[in-house]
Protein backbone atom coordinates (compact mmCIF):
# COMPACT_ATOMS: atom_id res chain seq x y z
CA UNK A 1 0.00 0.00 0.00
CA UNK A 2 1.44 3.33 -1.10
CA UNK A 3 1.59 5.23 2.19
CA UNK A 4 4.09 7.55 3.78
CA UNK A 5 4.82 5.82 7.09
CA UNK A 6 6.38 9.03 8.45
CA UNK A 7 3.04 10.86 8.33
CA UNK A 8 0.36 9.30 10.48
CA UNK A 9 -3.07 10.93 10.51
CA UNK A 10 -4.85 11.04 13.86
CA UNK A 11 -8.52 10.17 13.39
CA UNK A 12 -11.63 10.34 15.56
CA UNK A 13 -15.06 8.71 15.32
CA UNK A 14 -18.20 10.58 16.39
CA UNK A 15 -20.06 7.38 17.33
CA UNK A 16 -19.37 3.72 18.11
CA UNK A 17 -22.60 2.10 17.08
CA UNK A 18 -22.79 -0.43 14.28
CA UNK A 19 -21.27 1.83 11.63
CA UNK A 20 -18.35 2.91 13.80
CA UNK A 21 -17.65 -0.61 15.01
CA UNK A 22 -18.02 -2.27 11.59
CA UNK A 23 -17.37 0.20 8.79
CA UNK A 24 -14.77 2.59 10.20
CA UNK A 25 -12.77 1.55 13.25
CA UNK A 26 -11.39 -1.73 11.81
CA UNK A 27 -10.10 0.02 8.69
CA UNK A 28 -8.61 3.02 10.47
CA UNK A 29 -6.88 0.54 12.76
CA UNK A 30 -5.65 -1.67 9.90
CA UNK A 31 -4.30 1.16 7.72
CA UNK A 32 -0.75 2.04 8.72
CA UNK A 33 -1.30 5.69 7.82
CA UNK A 34 -3.99 6.29 10.44
CA UNK A 35 -4.04 6.35 14.22
CA UNK A 36 -7.53 5.82 15.61
CA UNK A 37 -7.10 8.19 18.55
CA UNK A 38 -10.57 8.88 19.92
CA UNK A 39 -14.24 7.90 19.80
CA UNK A 40 -17.33 9.63 21.16
CA UNK A 41 -19.34 7.36 23.46
CA UNK A 42 -22.14 9.19 25.20
CA UNK A 43 -23.27 6.37 27.48
CA UNK A 44 -21.77 2.89 27.19
CA UNK A 45 -17.97 2.82 27.06
CA UNK A 46 -17.35 -0.20 24.85
CA UNK A 47 -14.59 0.92 22.50
CA UNK A 48 -11.80 0.24 24.98
CA UNK A 49 -12.63 -3.46 24.79
CA UNK A 50 -11.69 -3.43 21.11
CA UNK A 51 -9.08 -0.66 21.16
CA UNK A 52 -7.35 -0.48 24.56
CA UNK A 53 -5.43 2.72 23.75
CA UNK A 54 -8.46 4.70 22.60
CA UNK A 55 -9.62 7.94 24.22
CA UNK A 56 -13.37 7.85 24.86
CA UNK A 57 -14.97 11.27 24.84
CA UNK A 58 -18.42 12.01 26.25
CA UNK A 59 -19.44 14.51 23.59
CA UNK A 60 -18.80 15.61 20.02
CA UNK A 61 -17.46 18.96 21.26
CA UNK A 62 -14.83 17.22 23.40
CA UNK A 63 -13.52 15.26 20.43
CA UNK A 64 -13.55 18.30 18.12
CA UNK A 65 -11.57 20.26 20.71
CA UNK A 66 -8.79 17.65 20.59
CA UNK A 67 -6.18 19.55 18.60
CA UNK A 68 -4.27 16.38 17.72
CA UNK A 69 -7.17 14.94 15.69
CA UNK A 70 -6.88 15.78 12.00
CA UNK A 71 -9.63 13.62 10.46
CA UNK A 72 -13.13 13.28 11.90
CA UNK A 73 -15.52 10.55 10.77
CA UNK A 74 -19.08 11.89 10.76
CA UNK A 75 -21.10 8.74 11.42
CA UNK A 76 -23.90 10.23 13.50
CA UNK A 77 -27.62 10.09 12.52
CA UNK A 78 -28.47 11.43 9.05
CA UNK A 79 -30.14 14.61 10.30
CA UNK A 80 -26.97 15.61 12.19
CA UNK A 81 -24.47 15.23 9.32
CA UNK A 82 -24.66 18.89 8.27
CA UNK A 83 -24.40 20.21 11.83
CA UNK A 84 -21.48 17.98 12.80
CA UNK A 85 -19.66 18.48 9.49
CA UNK A 86 -19.88 22.24 9.89
CA UNK A 87 -18.64 22.03 13.49
CA UNK A 88 -15.68 19.82 12.52
CA UNK A 89 -14.66 22.02 9.59
CA UNK A 90 -14.89 25.10 11.83
CA UNK A 91 -12.39 23.34 14.11
CA UNK A 92 -10.11 22.87 11.06
CA UNK A 93 -10.54 19.11 10.69
CA UNK A 94 -10.76 17.05 7.52
CA UNK A 95 -14.02 15.11 7.49
CA UNK A 96 -15.17 11.72 6.19
CA UNK A 97 -18.97 11.79 6.08
CA UNK A 98 -21.35 8.86 5.83
CA UNK A 99 -24.25 8.90 3.41
CA UNK A 100 -26.33 10.91 2.97
CA UNK A 101 -23.75 13.69 3.01
CA UNK A 102 -26.44 16.28 3.80
CA UNK A 103 -30.20 16.59 3.43
CA UNK A 104 -29.98 19.24 0.71
CA UNK A 105 -27.67 20.45 -2.04
CA UNK A 106 -27.76 23.93 -0.49
CA UNK A 107 -26.26 22.54 2.72
CA UNK A 108 -23.66 20.62 0.72
CA UNK A 109 -22.54 23.71 -1.17
CA UNK A 110 -22.27 25.67 2.07
CA UNK A 111 -19.98 23.00 3.51
CA UNK A 112 -17.87 22.97 0.34
CA UNK A 113 -17.32 26.72 0.67
CA UNK A 114 -16.46 26.36 4.36
CA UNK A 115 -13.98 23.57 3.68
CA UNK A 116 -12.26 25.65 1.01
CA UNK A 117 -12.10 28.67 3.32
CA UNK A 118 -10.35 26.72 6.09
CA UNK A 119 -8.19 24.64 3.75
CA UNK A 120 -9.62 21.27 4.73
CA UNK A 121 -10.99 18.38 2.67
CA UNK A 122 -14.37 16.66 2.64
CA UNK A 123 -14.54 12.94 1.86
CA UNK A 124 -17.76 11.08 1.12
CA UNK A 125 -18.10 7.60 2.58
CA UNK A 126 -19.60 5.84 -0.46
CA UNK A 127 -18.24 2.42 0.43
CA UNK A 128 -20.47 0.51 -2.00
CA UNK A 129 -18.10 1.43 -4.83
CA UNK A 130 -15.77 -1.13 -3.22
CA UNK A 131 -18.32 -3.94 -2.87
CA UNK A 132 -17.22 -7.17 -4.54
CA UNK A 133 -20.49 -7.51 -6.46
CA UNK A 134 -20.32 -3.98 -7.85
CA UNK A 135 -16.67 -4.42 -8.84
CA UNK A 136 -17.72 -7.51 -10.82
CA UNK A 137 -20.43 -5.50 -12.58
CA UNK A 138 -17.99 -2.72 -13.40
CA UNK A 139 -15.45 -5.16 -14.86
CA UNK A 140 -18.08 -6.79 -17.08
CA UNK A 141 -19.15 -3.39 -18.42
CA UNK A 142 -15.54 -2.35 -19.03
CA UNK A 143 -14.82 -5.64 -20.82
CA UNK A 144 -17.19 -4.60 -23.61
CA UNK A 145 -18.66 -8.11 -23.82
CA UNK A 146 -22.21 -6.80 -23.48
CA UNK A 147 -21.78 -4.33 -26.32
CA UNK A 148 -23.81 -1.13 -26.15
CA UNK A 149 -25.81 -1.15 -22.94
CA UNK A 150 -29.57 -0.90 -23.34
CA UNK A 151 -31.00 -1.38 -19.86
CA UNK A 152 -29.49 -1.59 -16.37
CA UNK A 153 -31.29 -2.48 -13.13
CA UNK A 154 -29.83 -2.09 -9.64
CA UNK A 155 -31.83 -3.17 -6.59
CA UNK A 156 -31.49 -3.17 -2.82
CA UNK A 157 -34.14 -5.42 -1.28
CA UNK A 158 -34.94 -6.05 2.38
CA UNK A 159 -37.83 -7.42 4.34
CA UNK A 160 -38.61 -5.38 7.45
CA UNK A 161 -42.35 -4.99 7.79
CA UNK A 162 -42.29 -3.23 11.16
CA UNK A 163 -41.35 0.32 12.05
CA UNK A 164 -37.69 0.34 13.11
CA UNK A 165 -36.38 1.74 16.41
CA UNK A 166 -34.16 4.43 14.86
CA UNK A 167 -36.16 7.64 15.06
CA UNK A 168 -33.91 9.50 12.62
CA UNK A 169 -34.84 6.97 9.92
CA UNK A 170 -38.53 6.50 10.71
CA UNK A 171 -39.76 10.00 11.61
CA UNK A 172 -40.42 12.68 8.96
CA UNK A 173 -37.35 14.80 9.72
CA UNK A 174 -34.43 15.88 7.54
CA UNK A 175 -32.83 13.04 5.54
CA UNK A 176 -35.17 10.29 6.82
CA UNK A 177 -36.84 7.50 4.89
CA UNK A 178 -35.57 4.76 2.60
CA UNK A 179 -34.63 7.11 -0.25
CA UNK A 180 -32.10 8.91 1.96
CA UNK A 181 -30.98 5.60 3.50
CA UNK A 182 -30.33 3.45 0.42
CA UNK A 183 -30.70 5.96 -2.40
CA UNK A 184 -27.17 7.34 -1.91
CA UNK A 185 -25.72 3.82 -2.29
CA UNK A 186 -27.55 2.98 -5.50
CA UNK A 187 -27.29 6.42 -7.08
CA UNK A 188 -23.58 6.70 -6.34
CA UNK A 189 -22.95 3.37 -8.04
CA UNK A 190 -24.88 4.54 -11.10
CA UNK A 191 -23.22 7.96 -11.18
CA UNK A 192 -19.76 6.42 -10.82
CA UNK A 193 -20.45 4.29 -13.92
CA UNK A 194 -22.43 6.61 -16.15
CA UNK A 195 -22.18 10.15 -14.80
CA UNK A 196 -25.02 12.65 -14.58
CA UNK A 197 -28.26 11.52 -16.27
CA UNK A 198 -30.00 13.51 -18.96
CA UNK A 199 -33.28 13.16 -17.06
CA UNK A 200 -34.87 11.09 -14.33
CA UNK A 201 -38.26 10.09 -12.94
CA UNK A 202 -38.80 9.09 -9.31
CA UNK A 203 -41.54 7.14 -7.53
CA UNK A 204 -41.87 6.88 -3.74
CA UNK A 205 -44.09 4.55 -1.72
CA UNK A 206 -45.27 4.09 1.86
CA UNK A 207 -46.36 0.48 2.39
CA UNK A 208 -45.71 -0.63 5.97
CA UNK A 209 -48.60 -0.21 8.40
CA UNK A 210 -48.13 3.05 10.26
CA UNK A 211 -45.07 4.24 8.37
CA UNK A 212 -44.42 7.99 8.38
CA UNK A 213 -41.66 7.85 5.75
CA UNK A 214 -41.09 6.25 2.37
CA UNK A 215 -40.16 2.57 2.48
CA UNK A 216 -40.04 2.05 -1.30
CA UNK A 217 -38.54 3.98 -4.18
CA UNK A 218 -37.83 3.48 -7.84
CA UNK A 219 -35.95 5.90 -10.08
CA UNK A 220 -35.59 5.75 -13.84
CA UNK A 221 -32.53 7.56 -15.18
CA UNK A 222 -32.09 8.28 -18.87
CA UNK A 223 -28.61 8.52 -20.41
CA UNK A 224 -27.24 9.23 -23.89
CA UNK A 225 -27.43 6.49 -26.51
CA UNK A 226 -30.87 5.42 -25.25
CA UNK A 227 -29.46 3.79 -22.11
CA UNK A 228 -32.09 3.43 -19.38
CA UNK A 229 -31.03 2.77 -15.78
CA UNK A 230 -33.46 1.78 -13.02
CA UNK A 231 -32.66 1.83 -9.30
CA UNK A 232 -35.12 0.30 -6.84
CA UNK A 233 -35.23 -0.38 -3.11
CA UNK A 234 -37.95 -1.83 -0.95
CA UNK A 235 -38.35 -2.88 2.66
CA UNK A 236 -41.02 -5.43 1.76
CA UNK A 237 -39.35 -7.99 -0.50
CA UNK A 238 -39.48 -11.47 1.01
CA UNK A 239 -37.54 -13.04 -1.87
CA UNK A 240 -34.79 -10.57 -2.89
CA UNK A 241 -34.33 -10.12 -6.61
CA UNK A 242 -30.98 -9.98 -8.39
CA UNK A 243 -29.09 -6.89 -7.28
CA UNK A 244 -27.73 -6.19 -10.76
CA UNK A 245 -29.31 -6.98 -14.14
CA UNK A 246 -27.61 -5.59 -17.25
CA UNK A 247 -28.77 -5.98 -20.84
CA UNK A 248 -26.66 -5.00 -23.85
CA UNK A 249 -26.97 -5.64 -27.56
CA UNK A 250 -24.57 -8.60 -27.23
CA UNK A 251 -25.77 -10.18 -24.01
CA UNK A 252 -26.90 -9.97 -20.40
CA UNK A 253 -25.26 -10.11 -16.98
CA UNK A 254 -27.10 -11.08 -13.81
CA UNK A 255 -25.51 -10.76 -10.39
CA UNK A 256 -26.89 -11.14 -6.88
CA UNK A 257 -26.08 -8.50 -4.28
CA UNK A 258 -23.47 -10.63 -2.57
CA UNK A 259 -20.80 -8.47 -0.93
CA UNK A 260 -20.05 -10.25 2.33
CA UNK A 261 -17.96 -7.67 4.22
CA UNK A 262 -20.70 -6.27 6.45
CA UNK A 263 -21.86 -9.74 7.46
CA UNK A 264 -18.30 -10.84 8.21
CA UNK A 265 -17.41 -7.74 10.21
CA UNK A 266 -20.61 -8.02 12.25
CA UNK A 267 -19.61 -11.59 13.06
CA UNK A 268 -16.24 -10.37 14.34
CA UNK A 269 -14.03 -11.44 11.44
CA UNK A 270 -10.74 -9.57 11.17
CA UNK A 271 -9.52 -7.90 7.99
CA UNK A 272 -6.45 -10.14 8.12
CA UNK A 273 -8.52 -13.32 7.91
CA UNK A 274 -7.82 -15.04 4.55
CA UNK A 275 -11.56 -15.43 3.99
CA UNK A 276 -12.36 -11.76 4.47
CA UNK A 277 -14.27 -10.26 1.52
CA UNK A 278 -14.37 -13.57 -0.37
CA UNK A 279 -17.77 -14.43 -1.85
CA UNK A 280 -18.85 -18.08 -2.05
CA UNK A 281 -18.44 -19.48 -5.56
CA UNK A 282 -22.17 -20.21 -5.66
CA UNK A 283 -22.75 -16.46 -5.87
CA UNK A 284 -20.83 -15.94 -9.13
CA UNK A 285 -22.55 -13.74 -11.72
CA UNK A 286 -23.95 -15.16 -14.96
CA UNK A 287 -22.79 -13.58 -18.22
CA UNK A 288 -24.73 -14.71 -21.29
CA UNK A 289 -23.55 -13.48 -24.69
CA UNK A 290 -24.71 -14.16 -28.23
CA UNK A 291 -22.62 -14.07 -31.40
CA UNK A 292 -23.48 -12.98 -34.92
CA UNK A 293 -24.76 -16.48 -35.76
CA UNK A 294 -27.08 -16.49 -32.75
CA UNK A 295 -25.06 -18.91 -30.63
CA UNK A 296 -25.33 -18.32 -26.88
CA UNK A 297 -22.41 -18.66 -24.49
CA UNK A 298 -22.81 -18.75 -20.72
CA UNK A 299 -19.93 -17.80 -18.45
CA UNK A 300 -19.80 -17.62 -14.66
CA UNK A 301 -18.03 -14.46 -13.51
CA UNK A 302 -16.42 -14.69 -10.04
CA UNK A 303 -16.01 -11.58 -7.95
CA UNK A 304 -12.69 -10.29 -6.74
CA UNK A 305 -12.12 -9.95 -3.01
CA UNK A 306 -14.09 -7.05 -1.58
CA UNK A 307 -12.45 -4.55 0.75
CA UNK A 308 -13.23 -1.05 1.94
CA UNK A 309 -9.58 -0.46 2.78
CA UNK A 310 -8.93 1.24 -0.62
CA UNK A 311 -11.45 3.93 0.38
CA UNK A 312 -9.36 4.77 3.42
CA UNK A 313 -6.21 4.62 1.30
CA UNK A 314 -7.80 7.18 -1.02
CA UNK A 315 -8.54 9.45 1.96
CA UNK A 316 -4.95 9.06 3.15
CA UNK A 317 -3.48 9.88 -0.25
CA UNK A 318 -5.73 12.90 -0.68
CA UNK A 319 -4.71 14.38 2.67
CA UNK A 320 -1.00 13.57 2.43
CA UNK A 321 -0.30 13.80 -1.29
CA UNK A 322 -3.24 15.81 -2.71
CA UNK A 323 -4.34 12.91 -4.90
CA UNK A 324 -7.93 13.24 -6.18
CA UNK A 325 -10.53 11.41 -4.12
CA UNK A 326 -12.68 9.19 -6.39
CA UNK A 327 -16.08 10.40 -5.11
CA UNK A 328 -16.33 14.01 -6.26
CA UNK A 329 -18.40 16.95 -5.11
CA UNK A 330 -20.18 16.90 -8.47
CA UNK A 331 -21.11 13.25 -7.91
CA UNK A 332 -22.69 14.10 -4.56
CA UNK A 333 -24.51 17.17 -5.85
CA UNK A 334 -26.01 15.08 -8.67
CA UNK A 335 -27.09 12.47 -6.13
CA UNK A 336 -28.71 15.07 -3.86
CA UNK A 337 -30.45 16.78 -6.79
CA UNK A 338 -32.16 13.50 -7.67
CA UNK A 339 -33.03 12.63 -4.07
CA UNK A 340 -34.44 16.10 -3.34
CA UNK A 341 -36.47 16.39 -6.54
Amino acid sequence: MDTNINKTINAGLLAYGMSGKVFHAPFLQAHSGFNLKAIVERSHKNAVNDYPNITSYNSVDELLNDTEIELVVINTPNNLHYEHSKAALTKHKHILVEKPFTATAVQAKELFELADSVGKQIFFYQNRRWDSDFIAVKKVIESGKLGKLVEVHMRYDRYRNVIGPKAFKENPIAASGLLYDLGPHLLDQVISLFGKPLSYHKILGKNRVGTLVDDYFSIQLSYPNSLQVFVTASMLVVNPQAGFVLHGINGSFIKQRTDIQEEQLLAGMKLTDPGYGVEPASKDGLLTTIDAEGHKTEEMIPSEVGSYLPLFEAVYQAINNNKPYPVTREDVLTQLEIIES
